[in-house]
């Protein structure tokens, strides 16, 4: 029997992606990525600061044109950031309204319960591109770099780690204690990027949400998503 054209498509989905990050785990440079390829991005919150981070991320991605799906998944903690930080409620359990929350549009939106350990993310035949944990606490830090799958953000990284595809931890924790830095490096090690919630500032950010943005822009470059936004550093010369 002839493979659905939905089957091909994710099949030579699967295989590129392999390849493409089957490579060191460092930032993408535009030359590196297949241009007008859509991609099926995880983006998963947990219960850390910085919430703002992923509200941000989440209105690019649903406006990118690189990006055709989004796969969201929320902790307990995490929507009691969003509260207390943003005044946003997210509707437990996840559904489409918090696409009206959180200022995105449905289209692109899938949402994902927390305890559905048999959803489609959970399993490496499953085509995702790119997963993102932002905020990251450390305790999913450390269930994720000891294999602990007590939820379906654990099980979604862990494929991603499985799978040789791209996983962005954006930790959220000062100071550090040399448990959470272990488990950094255990999964830097395993292919994971580890890019802490550290802005810049050589861009001269004027307001919060100039900082906010500039980070989220480094998150897209992790993922191989373009942005309009220049955010490489010039040697002295401000680049906005």
């Amino acid at each position: 029997m002839r493979p659905t054209a939905s089957a091909e498509r994710a099949r030579a989905h699967g295989v590129a992606f392999l390849d493409r990050f089957s490579r060191r785990p460092v930032r993408l440079s535009s030359d590196d990525r297949p241009m007008g390829e859509e991609r099926s991005i995880t983006v998963a919150i947990t219960g850390a600061s910085g919430a703002c981070y992923a509200q941000r991320l989440l209105q690019l991605l649903d406006a990118s044109p690189r990006v055709r799906q989004i796969n969201l998944l929320i902790s307990e903690n995490g929507r009691r950031v969003f509260a207390e930080e943003l005044d946003v409620d997210i509707p437990h359990p996840l559904t489409l309204e918090v696409a009206d929350r959180l200022g995105l549009s449905r289209h692109k939106l899938v949402c994902f319960q927390l305890n559905d350990l048999g959803a489609p993310i959970s399993s490496g035949s499953y085509p995702v591109d790119g997963m993102v944990i932002v905020p990251c606490s450390v305790g999913t830090l450390g269930a994720i770099a000891t294999g602990a799958t007590t939820n379906l953000i654990h099980r979604a990284a862990d494929v991603m780690l499985k799978e040789g595809r791209r996983l962005v931890l954006v930790v959220r924790e000062t100071p550090l204690n040399a448990i959470h830095l272990q488990n950094m490096l255990t999964l830097r090690q395993l292919g994971a990027v580890i890019l802490p919630a550290m802005p810049a500032f050589y861009h001269r950010p004027r307001t919060i949400e100039d900082l906010v943005k500039h980070f989220v822009y480094r998150i897209l470059d992790h993922l191989g998503i373009e942005h309009p936004q220049e955010t490489m550093w010039r040697g002295g010369r401000i680049w906005t």
